[in-house]
């Protein structure tokens, strides 16, 4: 009987391994998901300083404005500026 306690109780050493590795994978997955969403403290006060800098030239709107950062991994960052200009010259 010590024989097959001792096989029964490997299978249950590896079910619990497995758990925690499964349960650190999602912990990692989870921080990844995170650090890549999180945008800069900057982004608010960059986004204001845009539009000050356009609203001396044409007409925007708060809304018409957007800014998204990207980081594409490593050291590579893409800032994406959307506007919306609207033609006001009607003939």
């Amino acid at each position: 009987m010590a024989l097959f306690d001792y096989f029964l109780r490997k299978k249950e050493n590896q079910v619990t391994t497995a758990s925690k590795a499964k349960e650190r994978l999602q912990i990692i997955v989870a921080h990844e998901r995170n650090g890549r969403n999180k945008q800069p403290d900057y982004l608010p006060q960059l986004t204001e300083d845009i539009l000050h800098v356009l609203r001396k030239y044409i007409q925007v709107s708060d809304k018409s404005l957007s800014i998204n950062l990207d980081n594409k991994g490593g050291d590579l960052n893409v800032l994406e500026l959307n506007i919306e200009l609207y033609d006001n010259n009607t003939d």
